[in-house]
This record gives structure tokens, C-alpha cells and sequence, in this order.
């Protein structure tokens, strides 16, 4: 016997006809004799609608509030979970983010889980029951509800898989795995039987949406063997653990990510402690840097550009303006841009790589603004409108 985590996010569960569809899934995994814990997100756009209605009431609602009003769509879809699967003639029971044990931080709307106790989950697991949990919720100290973010459901299945020490945690999604690109926009993009915490923890932060960057961190942390498949195609997927592939070096695929924004500073005086200034009061407010830029020194001035996520844009360069305006720097702020990687491991020791990827852009007349490495990665900036066709000419030079 296996105890097995599941998650199905909102597509997964949007109408009726795929409730039951997930019930079934279920429902086959329990009559094989394991024990099963199912985390659910809100069905379809529910959240989307509520932060509407929410914007309908007060624009400028407290993040308090949003979070009493958004934990209401995981309840809605693990209710009626439930009884789809008690139809199905097994025993079941639906709990909220709380009930199942999840204790976070007060970060509304962006809470931190600092510790899952388990001891309801397996009670009622002792009972015989699959366990269908909320996902994206907890309690704080203050006994208020908390939400985990965007992509957090993925994140409180692995935080029970981990708790629970599950034998597997699967994410279903509408893909059937980890391809080598978006195979939907990618000609020959093939599907990944295996890939490594580290590879998978760089796809998903450059863009790749078929896995929360925070629940891989967390799978990596406490070695919780994941499995990427599809919940409307009956097939294995991607799994994602340590691989061993000794010394060779493999190229995983090609992602693009469109949500980002280049923000430039020219002209800022030369001189200690500006970079610090500059990047420490954007750490402060939250706001995270990716590739960064910087020019030669010259008549006592240099320029700086950096990445950061769009959604961001605007209090970067707020925060930049009110540092070096007075200075007499000029701050500038571009959301055409997207940044297309390449992933593998063992990139930095083997020679060719980045010129094979180069090649393909030239020969497709992708000009390169910016560039970034590190040892499982190649990043470099474009012009968002080339973003597709990038990722298709790099994808044929490494996969043919």
C-alpha cells in the first residue's frame, strides 16, 4: 500500500463533467489499495471572478479581506468533490487549508506555510477515507485565513507529501508532462520521462507554467518524488527527483517569459555604494532581479539595466527615480522585451553551447539584448515579438 498525493488545479476541475472525470481518478488509485490525500484549487476562473467582485465592492480592499473572500473558491470545489466521489461509493471527506493542518505566516495574499501538523489528515487516512484538502490556504497566528499566492496549491501538496512522508505527490494539469518546449506552439516538442529538481526549479522560474518554482524548492528540501501528468489523458507523465547522469551534459528544453520588463538607469555617478543603494532598496520592497547589466565607467557615470517581473515595473522605477533623479540619472522603464532560456545541467562545462544557441537566433534574425548563464541555464533578452519564434529556432537547433 502507497500513500499517494494528488493535486488537480481549476481546469482540471471546471464543470461537472470533469469533476467526475477527477472522481474517477481518484476513486481508481483508492480500490488499489492506497491511501490518498487530493488537494483541489478553485474550479475554472472562480478566482479571477471573485478578485472582480471584490474590485466591483473596493478597489482598494485590505489584502485581509481578499483572503477571506478567495479561500472561499477552494471550498466550493472540494465540497463538491466529495460528493462526487461519495456517488462513486467510496468514503471521503473535504477539508479547508486549516483543518488539514497548515500553519503560515500573516503575508496575506502571499503567505509562507511555516509548519503542516498532520495529525487530522492521518486520523482520518487511519479511517479509510481519501481526503480531499483546499489548497492554497491556511490559518495564521491570529486564527485569520491566509492564501499562498498564485500557484499555491501546487505548493500545499507537496507541504502534505512532505508531512506525510507520501510515497509520491502527482500534479495533474492539461498537459501530459515536461515538454522540451510549450508543445503547443513548438513543432516537435517531445515529452521528458525524467528531470531534476534543479532543471525543473529553473523551467518554472523562466516562464515554463507547469509547476510552481516554490513547490519545487520544497520537493527538492524534503525529497518528494513528483510526477507531472494529465488529468484528461490516461498516460505516465514527467517525474521529477534526483536523476543521475554522471557527467553528460543534456539540454531539457527551451521556455520564454513574456512578463518581465528591463528597467535601465544611465548616467549614475560612478561611485561606491550606488549598485548597494540601488538593489538593496528594491529588495526591500519585495522586488526580485534577474539578468543584470552593467556598462564601463566612463566620464565619472555608468549605466546599469536589470530584469524584473512587469507586475513590478512601475514601483522600480518609483523606487530608482526617488534614489538618483537628484543625481541627474535617467531612469527608464521597457515591457517589450521576453527572455528566452535554455535549460540542462552541465552547461558551464561543456563547450558550444551557448554559440549552437546563438547561431539559431542569428540565423533567424533575432537580435540579443542582454545575456545571463549560470551553470544549468542560458538566458538572454529579446524583443517580446520574436518571443515564439525564438524559442521554435533554438528548440530545432538542439532537438532537431
Amino acid at each position: 500500500m502507497a500513500l499517494i498525493v494528488q493535486k488537480f488545479g481549476g481546469s482540471s476541475v471546471a464543470n461537472a463533467e470533469r469533476v467526475f472525470n477527477v472522481a474517477s481518478i481518484i476513486t481508481d488509485t483508492y480500490k488499489k489499495g492506497n491511501n490518498v490525500v487530493v488537494v483541489v484549487s478553485a474550479q475554472g476562473d472562480t478566482t479571477d471572478d471573485l478578485i472582480e467582485k471584490a474590485k466591483e465592492i473596493n478597489p482598494n480592499a485590505s489584502k485581509r479581506e481578499m483572503d477571506m473572500l478567495l479561500t472561499a473558491g477552494e471550498q466550493i470545489s472540494i465540497s463538491l468533490l466529495a460528493m462526487a466521489i461519495e456517488k462513486l461509493g467510496c468514503p471521503v471527506i473535504s477539508l479547508l487549508g486549516w483543518q488539514a493542518g497548515f500553519k503560515t505566516n500573516s503575508a496575506y495574499g502571499s503567505a509562507r506555510i511555516s509548519e503542516v501538523t498532520p495529525d487530522r489528515l492521518q486520523k482520518e487516512l487511519d479511517g479509510k477515507k481519501i481526503v480531499i484538502v483546499a489548497g492554497f490556504q491556511g490559518l495564521n497566528k491570529y486564527d485569520d485565513m491566509t492564501t499562498l499566492g498564485r500557484g499555491g496549491s501546487d505548493t500545499s501538496a507537496v507541504a502534505i507529501a512532505a508531512a506525510l512522508h507520501a510515497d509520491r505527490c502527482q500534479i495533474f494539469t492539461d498537459v501530459t508532462g515536461v515538454y522540451t518546449a510549450d508543445p503547443r506552439k513548438v513543432e516537435n516538442a517531445q515529452k521528458l520521462k525524467d528531470i531534476t529538481y534543479d532543471e525543473m526549479l529553473e523551467f518554472a522560474t523562466l516562464g515554463a507554467q507547469v509547476l510552481n518554482n516554490r513547490s519545487v524548492e520544497m520537493a527538492k528540501k524534503y525529497n518528494v518524488e513528483l510526477e507531472v501528468l494529465s488529468s484528461l489523458v490516461r498516460e505516465d507523465g514527467t517525474i521529477v527527483r534526483e536523476v543521475a547522469n554522471m557527467e553528460k551534459m543534456l539540454i531539457r528544453g527551451v521556455t520564454k517569459d513574456t512578463d518581465i520588463a528591463r528597467i535601465s538607469v544611465v548616467g549614475m555617478k560612478d561611485i561606491p555604494g550606488n549598485a548597494f543603494k540601488m538593489f538593496s532598496r528594491l529588495a526591500q520592497k519585495g522586488i526580485n532581479i534577474d539578468v543584470i547589466l552593467q556598462s564601463v565607467g566612463r566620464d565619472g557615470t555608468k549605466d546599469i539595466s536589470f530584469t524584473c517581473a512587469s507586475s513590478n515595473a512601475d514601483d522600480a522605477v518609483a523606487i530608482l527615480k526617488d534614489i538618483f533623479d537628484m543625481e541627474g540619472a535617467v531612469v527608464s522603464s521597457d515591457t517589450t522585451v521576453a527572455k528566452v532560456s535554455i535549460v540542462g545541467a552541465g552547461m558551464q562545462s561543456h563547450s558550444g553551447t551557448a554559440s549552437k544557441m546563438f547561431g539559431a537566433l542569428y540565423e533567424a534574425g533575432i537580435n540579443i539584448n542582454m545575456i545571463s548563464t549560470s551553470e544549468i541555464t542560458i538566458s538572454v533578452l529579446i524583443d517580446k515579438e520574436y518571443a515564439d519564434k525564438a524559442v521554435s529556432a533554438v528548440h530545432k537547433a538542439f532537438f532537431g
